[in-house]
């Protein structure tokens, strides 16, 4: 027999019940029933129940383990009885009773428990991320991200698309965070860069012909965390084509999506195809420009309703009406609860109305509409007895940010919410530039490779925020799974886009020069995405955060407290890399 286990914990079935077996995993509980230990043994692939009679040597030596320790049994498969059987385990029907225990690991008292979700601190749980990783969720969590890793090479593979690899080390690159510097020993005083994503190495293996690749690809980016964000690494789908438009990258990712969320998606419907959304149209209908597509409420801009009037809480300012059907039945409190939550969000208050059913309106600020403002309202709004509207006012982004967050909240309160779907959409024809609002200078306003749409044309007689350009969101459920974009593969076109952008041509030479001598040698067409895998399992996990689908991630503010990095370096590697340091004075 194997010197460790001759099965694993989770394969004994009724038809093992007879046999002799030898088992190694984790203490994972023990209960003492009148003198008689049941242990729940676990290792990677499942949990099986273990029994240690009275008065037996294995009675005697599992009595006292600390749970976590890690053990090899030996013992007889036996049928727990149709009375005894734990529907909840594939191995409930039967049970080992133990002729032999060694302890492998001995186990110090655990700081939480591992058998249950006990509360604890996330703090906590990163210090001892090994033990929280023996938990069901994170174990689960792991796996399925594992899965949906190979399921997406599987799948990109078939589609003919090539694995390559690029680099980690290399140059800084304008993506829009900060990058992650290494000091380079041999060349003082200069820096390497962790790549922000592989941008230009994939463009670059276009222009060396290799038509489709993709990588599962480390990304790195110093910037602060957030529920769908984590700070330091993340990991995307990294892909790229050539002679394609924007309508063929779209072809591959929703086969790719919609085959892996239907999979993994625990019959989850997908929605599909999926919906183009333009950039503006997305964040005039839903306040956002990844618009979580299960709320089946929309935004109305009512700004020239309300435009000259006398209401001073409308006058002046951009105005977002959110018009809610069959809300006749909900009590007062319903809309209360709308607006103490926007005021949450930001808002000063909710302006609200009800429709009666003779059309007239009622409610806090009915007072203040005109019969012309009514009937207009009315009319744009199809309002109908029994519906309601709710009005935001103020700057266009603050109000567009704040009605966005109500209009997905009322959908939840009034039932027009689908929780169980993934819905996706894809949001295009995103401005090539926007304006500073600190400098008031033109800047890009997503990856600055893009092509715009219009080429150089457009660039040379458009005013920059009028040019848009070949870029796109994919959308799930409200999260941005990823950003992408038909690139620039004309070398005249990139001089200009960057010029607009407050470039001038020998800083182009200088920050993008191995890009540029690619593009005069023969640059294919070329477009891709890279959508992010931690969010992808996020969403199938069905989790808020997505450091519950990532094994040993960073804390929120970016301090790995298992290993206790960053950590301070010693005086000789400083000055091996050539570095002094200058700390920040004391406040």
């Amino acid at each position: 027999m194997h010197r460790y286990r001759s099965h694993t914990c989770g394969e004994l079935r009724a038809s093992d019940v007879g046999g002799d077996v030898r088992l190694s995993g984790w203490l994972h509980n023990r209960r003492d029933l009148g003198g008689i230990l049941f242990i729940d043994l676990r290792d990677h692939y499942g949990i099986v129940q273990l029994v240690a009679r009275p008065g037996t040597p294995a009675n005697e030596a599992l009595a006292h383990l600390t749970k976590e320790t890690v053990v090899r049994v030996d013992g007889a498969v036996v049928s727990r009885g149709a009375e005894n059987v734990n529907p909840e385990l594939p191995t409930g029907e039967v049970e080992v009773e133990v002729a032999d225990v060694e302890v492998l690991g001995g186990a110090e008292q655990i700081p939480f428990t591992i058998n249950a979700e006990d509360g604890v601190g996330e703090e906590r749980r990163l210090e001892y991320r090994f033990l929280d990783l023996r938990r069901e969720r994170m174990h689960r969590n792991i796996m399925l991200r594992t899965a949906v890793v190979t399921a997406i090479r599987q799948k990109m593979t078939a589609l003919g698309f090539n694995e390559l690899t690029t680099p980690i080390l290399s140059a800084t690159s304008p993506e829009g965070a900060r990058d992650f510097l290494v000091p380079s020993r041999l060349h003082p005083g200069t820096f390497y860069a962790l790549p922000q994503a592989p941008q230009q190495f994939k463009q670059l293996l276009m222009m060396a012909g290799f038509d489709r690749y993709f990588q599962i690809a480390p990304c790195f980016r110093d910037e602060d965390a957030r529920a769908d964000r984590s700070p330091g690494e993340f990991y995307q789908l990294d892909m790229e084509m050539s002679f394609v438009e924007q309508e063929d990258v779209f072809a591959v990712i929703e086969k790719v999506m919609t085959e892996l969320f239907e999979e993994f998606g625990n019959g989850r419907h997908v929605t599909s195809p999926f919906p183009r959304i333009p950039y503006r149209e997305a964040m005039t209908k839903y306040g956002s420009d990844k618009p979580d597509l299960r709320a089946e409420l929309e935004l109305t801009d009512v700004t020239d309703v309300f435009a000259g009037s006398d209401f001073k809480a409308f006058a002046g300012r951009h105005v977002r009406a959110l018009p809610v059907p069959a809300v006749q039945d909900q009590p007062r409190k319903f809309f209360d609860a709308l607006g103490d939550y926007a005021v949450e969000q930001g808002a000063k208050g909710l302006a609200w109305v009800r429709v009666g059913e003779e059309g007239a309106l009622t409610g806090p600020i009915a007072k203040f509409l005109t019969e012309e403002n009514v009937r207009v309202l009315t009319e744009r709004l199809g309002l109908a007895p029994g519906h309601a509207v709710f009005f935001g006012a103020g700057q266009t982004d603050e109000v567009s940010r704040i009605m966005g967050a109500v209009r997905v909240e009322a959908a939840k309160r009034a039932g027009r919410f689908a929780a169980d779907v993934f819905r996706f959409c894809w949001i295009v024809d995103f401005p090539m530039f926007e304006k500073n609002e600190d400098t008031g200078g033109i800047e890009f306003s997503h990856n600055p490779f893009s092509m715009p749409q219009g080429g150089v044309e457009a660039l040379e007689n458009k005013d920059p925020l009028d040019v848009l350009a070949y870029q796109y969101d994919i959308v799930c459920n409200g999260v941005e799974l990823s950003s992408g974009a038909i690139r620039n593969h004309e070398p005249e076109v990139m001089f200009k886009a960057f010029g607009i952008a407050g470039y001038g041509r020998d800083e182009v030479e200088r920050e993008f020069g191995g890009m540029l001598r690619a593009l005069r040698f023969g640059a294919p067409p070329h477009g891709g995405i890279a959508p992010g895998i931690d969010r992808i399992v996020m969403l199938l996990a069905d989790e808020p955060n997505l450091r519950e689908t990532i094994a040993f991630p960073l804390n929120g503010n970016a301090q790995d407290l298992l290993m206790g990095a960053p950590s301070e370096v010693d005086e000789a590697r400083l000055r091996e890399l050539h570095i002094a340091l200058r700390k920040p004075q004391p406040k």
